[in-house]
Order: C-alpha cells, then sequence, then structure tokens
C-alpha cells in the first residue's frame, strides 16, 4: 500500500521559510502526478502546487515565486521550498499523488483526482 508522510512544518514570523518533505513509500508509478494542497482555518483544501514525472511543474497564484516544489527521485520524497511566507500561508499542508496516464503534460489540480494522501503537516505564520 502506498504510503505518504510529510515533514517539516512548524512555526515562522513573516517573510520566513520552511521546507516541507513528503516521504513516498511503495510508489512506483513510471508517469505520476505529485502535488500540495493545503487547508486554512475555516477554509477548504485548496491546490498549492504539482509536479509531474515528466518535468512540468504547476503553482497556484498566491504562491508563485515564492515556494518551488521539487523532488529526489532517487530518495522517493517530493519538496515544497516556501519562501517569504505570509499569515495567510497558515494551514496544513498535504501531499498527494497518483498515476498519470501521460508522458508529459500537466498535472490536475482538483483534490479528488488524487487517490494518495498524506496525514499532513501544520505551517503557521505569524506577523
Amino acid at each position: 500500500q502506498v504510503q505518504l508522510v510529510e515533514s517539516g512544518g512548524g512555526s515562522v514570523q513573516t517573510g520566513g521559510s520552511l521546507k516541507l518533505s513528503c516521504a513516498a513509500s511503495r510508489f512506483t508509478y513510471t508517469h505520476y502526478c505529485l502535488a500540495w494542497f493545503r487547508q486554512g482555518p475555516g477554509k477548504e483544501r485548496e491546490w498549492v502546487a504539482s509536479l509531474h514525472s515528466g518535468g512540468s511543474t504547476s503553482y497556484t497564484g498566491s504562491v508563485k515565486g515564492r515556494f518551488t516544489i521539487s523532488e529526489d527521485h532517487a530518495k522517493n520524497t517530493l519538496y515544497l521550498q516556501m519562501n517569504s511566507l505570509e499569515p495567510e500561508d497558515t494551514a496544513a499542508y498535504y501531499c498527494a499523488a497518483d498515476r498519470s496516464q501521460v508522458v508529459f503534460g500537466d498535472c490536475p489540480s482538483w483534490s479528488s483526482w488524487y487517490a494518495y494522501w498524506g496525514q499532513g503537516t501544520q505551517v503557521v505564520v505569524s506577523s
């Protein structure tokens, strides 16, 4: 069974940085999508960024230029480098994964597409 485990959350002040990690086990698809979602207090879960095994990455507008999604294929680990953090970034962050049917392309941004989820890691940004 696929397992995703996030780590790296914490509390920072506005303008600070954090790097989230998501370690995947038994996720052995050749073509795949990996993504980060977040859910703030009283808000719905929203897509943050995604990465396709073919190399493409996508970001929601509010994090473009501040967040970077990447992977270390050898370590089966997904990352989210978050810089210039703002209080609005406060949320539980979840990694998600699923098989992709295409060799190259963009990954879906809707949560229902992803079959595999981590348990979440909390990020708190204080002003």
